[in-house]
């Protein structure tokens, strides 16, 4: 398993033309961003999950297309690790939003930057986590995330190294602001992973990986990934992803109506390095931004957003 936009869900009322946003979010993870650490889809509830037990999310199934087999010799690449193997990393998640209404002054709705370390342990089903230290340069929620420490995740995969579901099962003490924001977290390291070819390939070769990415807007992703080298179980791979809407349209939660999609550029790349007898990536980072733009069909107003997000992963 390997590891990646985002916006932010506005609900919306109308007063002739004006276009108020009353809150901000949308991620292209499947989870909002709210003011502040709060994060919600559409989807979710008021609370996030994990909210004093186990959540279990499924993610949308991966598919893979082989472009080129690359160079000989050619081989199956395959997770081959046994049950019990254990991993050291740190994620780091960073995400950037800005937003204008209209004529509108930009405003910053950025979420904070986490790093995360944990410990990684493999089971016949997929990867248990367990989180160390979990740190923010924001004061208030390195304050929130104060606590976080000791919490679980995991992620259940499939025979091609494909995560198939997400599991979170934060603290009991852990503040609501935390959970939200290990929650926004790991949704990005999910759909910024990457799922190895079902033929052989060896190094040269070039895979895509096609999924929807659901939230506000369902969107087509596709990842491009090159073997750019492999060294024994060691494999650097370059990563390219692009993402475009499934409708023209975007339904606003809780029926408060639709919205044109305008404009939507989403994409980005970079470089992971995995070893396939271990969990997670030992290194590498990704970075996927872009704009959107939506317009409200009653009033003409629009609302435009610039996306930003970074993802890395280091022993």
């Amino acid at each position: 398993m390997t590891a990646l936009s985002s916006l932010h869900i506005p609900r919306i009322a109308r007063s002739g033309v004006l276009l108020m946003v009353l809150a901000v979010g949308l991620s292209a993870f499947g989870v909002g961003c709210g003011d502040g650490a709060e994060r919600r889809s559409e989807a979710e509830s008021t609370e996030p999950l994990g909210l004093g037990k186990e959540v279990t999310v499924p993610i949308p199934a991966a598919v893979t297309t082989v472009v080129a087999a690359g160079a000989e010799p050619r081989s199956l690449l395959r997770p081959d690790y046994p049950a019990g193997t254990v991993q050291r990393v740190t994620l780091c998640t960073a995400h950037r939003i800005e937003q204008q209404i209209n004529e509108q002054p930009m405003h910053d709705f950025s979420a904070p930057a986490l790093t995360i370390p944990m410990t990684a342990q493999t089971t016949a089903e997929g990867i248990d986590l367990t989180l160390g230290t979990v740190t923010s340069p924001d004061p208030t929620l390195a304050e929130a995330l104060t606590n976080i420490g000791g919490s679980h995740a995991g992620f259940d995969l499939s025979d091609l190294g494909a995560i198939t579901a997400l599991r979170l099962e934060p603290s009991p003490d852990t503040s609501t602001a935390a959970r939200a924001a290990l929650e926004q977290a790991f949704y990005q390291a999910v759909y910024r992973s990457i799922a190895f070819p079902d033929q052989p390939v060896g190094e040269g070769a070039v895979w895509t990986v096609r999924q929807e990415v659901t939230g506000g807007v369902a969107l087509d992703q596709i990842t491009t990934a090159t073997l750019t080298r492999r060294e024994g179980d060691r494999l650097v791979i370059e990563l390219t992803v692009t993402q475009t809407p499934k409708s023209p349209m975007w339904n606003l939660p809780n029926n408060a109506g639709a919205l044109d999609i305008r404009d939507y550029v989403m994409q980005g790349a970079g470089t992971i390095t995995v070893d396939l007898g271990l969990p997670l990536p030992v290194a590498g980072s990704i970075t996927v931004g872009g704009h959107q733009a939506y317009r409200d069909p009653h009033s003409e107003s629009m609302l435009q957003q610039t996306i930003d997000t970074q993802v890395s992963w280091t022993e």
